[in-house]
C-alpha cells in the first residue's frame, strides 16, 4: 500500500465531510468542520453568529478609533504536523493563498507530514550604550557581573520569575564606529529572557529599563535606549518535509522533473535577492495570515523573518529544497518566531480566540510548529506551480471572483461572471464590466 493510500484511508471519515470544501457555502463549511470533529458546538455557534469585534473593545485597542476593518477569515486543510491533524485558520484578503496552502499540505501529508523542532523560548532585549571609555574592559565587567545583572532584571518583573521564567543570561556586542557615515561606536548589552507562553514584549522592555542604571555604572557609558528586539534568534522554529518524487508528477512533468525544477527554483532564490524577496513574500503570505488570525504581531514576525533571510550578509531564500540519496525531495524552513499563546488580543479578540479553539494548540511552542509548517507548505505549493504550469493559471482562476466583485457583481452574478472570466483571454476589469452588462441584459430579457 502506498503512503498516499495509507494517508487517505486514515483520514477517510474526516475527509468525507470536507470533500469539495471550496465549493461549499460558508454556512456549509462551518457545518462540515463541526461534523468532521474540528469545531465543537460552542465554536460552531460563534462562527455562525460571526466574529465581530465589539465597538467598545475596538475603541480601547487603538487611538482615534473610527470603525473596524475586516478581512476574510478562512481555514486551510490537510495539515499533518508531528503526527497531529490541523485545520489552520487564516485571515487574509489575497486569493489563492488558502487554496495553495491546503494543496501543498495535502501532498506533504501523503508523504508523512511535517516534522518540526523548536528551541527553548528565549527572547532578547537590548541596552545600547554610547561613550563607553574602554569597551574591552566594559565587556569583561559585564560578563563577570552577569549574576548581579540577572538579579536586577528579574527584580524589575518578578511575576514572570514566579511563573518559572525570567532573565537567563547576558551577552555583549560591540559595534565599531563607521567613520564614513560618521556613526559612533555602540556598546550593546543583550539580555536573554525566557518568557514562557507570552511573546513578552512588555516583560522585556520593563527589564531593560530596569537594568540601565546598573549597566551605566558598570561601563561608565551613557544609555541611549533599552528595548526588546524582534530579531529573536534564540527562538527559532524549523519545519521539514520529505516527499517521494512519485507524488510530485504534474501534467506532462514527471515527478523527477518537478523535483529537479523545484530544487533549481530554490537555488535561483538563494543566489538572487530579486527572486528571494518574492520567494519569501510567498512564504509570508501564509505565515502572516495565521499569525494575524492567532492575534499575534505579524509585523514583528515579518521583520524578524526578513532579517533572518539576510543573516549571511545577502538576502536569500528562507527555505531550502534538496534531493536525498534515494531521490526524495527534502524541504526545510527555519524562522525566528517570537509569538505568544497568551496576552494581548489573544485573550479578548473574537477571531483570535476562535483560532485558538480551532487549532487546539496547548503551548506557544506548538503554535510555532504550526506557523512554520504553513510557511513551508506555502512555498512548496508556489514553487511547484511556478516550475510546472506557471503561477497565473491557478491564481487568476481564484482572482476571477475578486474581479467580479470589483466590477460590481452581486449575489448570483458573482459566480456567473467568475466562470465567464476564466475563459476570457484578457481577464481584467474592463472585460468583467462588459460581461456583467451582458449578464444583466440577458437576465432582464428573461
Amino acid at each position: 500500500m502506498t503512503r498516499q493510500n495509507t494517508w487517505e484511508m486514515e483520514h477517510k471519515m474526516e475527509s468525507k465531510y470536507l470533500q469539495k470544501f471550496y465549493d461549499k457555502t460558508p454556512a456549509e463549511r462551518i457545518t462540515a468542520l463541526h461534523l468532521a470533529g474540528i469545531l465543537n458546538e460552542e465554536a460552531t455557534a460563534k462562527l455562525q453568529e460571526g466574529l465581530k469585534l465589539p465597538q467598545e473593545i475596538a475603541d480601547n485597542m487603538i487611538e482615534n478609533q473610527l470603525s473596524t476593518y475586516e478581512l476574510p477569515y478562512g481555514v486551510a486543510l490537510n495539515f499533518l504536523i508531528d503526527g497531529k491533524d490541523y485545520a489552520v485558520p487564516m485571515a487574509i484578503e489575497e486569493p489563492s493563498v488558502i487554496a495553495a496552502a491546503s494543496a501543498g499540505a495535502k501532498i506533504i501529508a501523503m508523504a508523512g507530514g511535517f516534522r518540526t523542532t523548536t528551541q527553548e523560548r528565549i527572547m532578547i532585549g537590548q541596552v545600547a550604550l554610547k561613550n563607553v571609555p574602554d569597551s574591552v574592559a566594559a565587556e569583561q565587567l559585564i560578563l563577570s557581573h552577569q549574576e548581579e545583572i540577572l538579579k536586577v532584571a528579574n527584580a524589575a518583573h518578578p511575576s514572570i520569575v514566579k511563573r518559572g521564567g525570567g532573565a537567563r543570561r547576558v551577552s555583549v556586542r560591540i559595534l565599531p564606529a563607521d567613520d564614513v557615515e560618521r556613526i559612533p561606536s555602540f556598546f550593546i548589552v543583550h539580555l536573554h529572557v525566557e518568557t514562557l507562553e507570552a511573546m513578552g514584549a512588555n516583560i522585556i522592555n520593563t527589564m531593560m529599563e530596569g537594568v540601565i542604571p546598573y549597566l551605566e555604572s558598570l561601563t561608565g557609558g551613557e544609555a541611549l535606549m533599552g528595548i526588546l528586539t524582534n530579531y529573536a534568534t534564540d527562538c527559532l522554529a524549523t519545519a521539514e518535509c520529505r516527499i517521494p518524487a512519485v507524488l510530485l508528477a504534474r501534467g506532462a512533468f514527471s515527478g523527477d522533473e518537478v523535483r529537479d525544477r523545484l530544487i533549481e527554483a530554490y537555488q535561483f532564490a538563494y543566489v538572487d535577492p530579486y527572486r528571494a524577496v518574492t520567494n519569501n513574500k510567498g512564504i509570508m503570505n501564509g505565515i502572516d495570515a495565521i499569525v494575524l488570525a492567532s492575534g499575534n504581531d505579524w509585523r514583528a514576525i515579518s521583520a524578524g523573518a526578513h532579517a533572518y533571510a539576510s543573516r549571511s550578509g545577502q538576502y536569500r531564500s528562507l527555505t531550502t529544497w534538496k534531493k536525498t540519496e534515494n531521490g526524495d525531495l527534502l524541504g526545510s524552513l527555519t524562522l525566528p518566531l517570537p509569538i505568544g499563546a497568551v496576552g494581548g488580543s489573544i485573550n479578548f479578540h473574537p477571531a483570535a480566540k476562535m483560532t485558538k479553539e480551532i487549532l487546539g494548540y496547548r503551548s506557544a511552542s506548538e503554535l510555532e510548529s504550526i506557523i512554520v509548517s504553513v510557511g513551508l507548505a506555502q512555498n512548496f505549493s508556489a514553487i511547484k506551480a511556478l516550475v510546472t504550469e506557471g503561477i497565473q493559471k491557478g491564481h487568476m482562476g481564484l482572482h476571477s471572483r475578486s474581479l467580479a466583485i470589483s466590477a460590481g457583481a452581486i449575489g448570483n452574478e458573482i459566480e456567473k461572471l467568475s466562470e465567464l472570466l476564466k475563459s476570457e483571454k484578457n481577464m481584467n476589469l474592463a472585460t468583467a464590466q462588459t460581461l456583467l452588462s451582458q449578464i444583466r441584459g440577458a437576465d432582464a430579457g428573461d
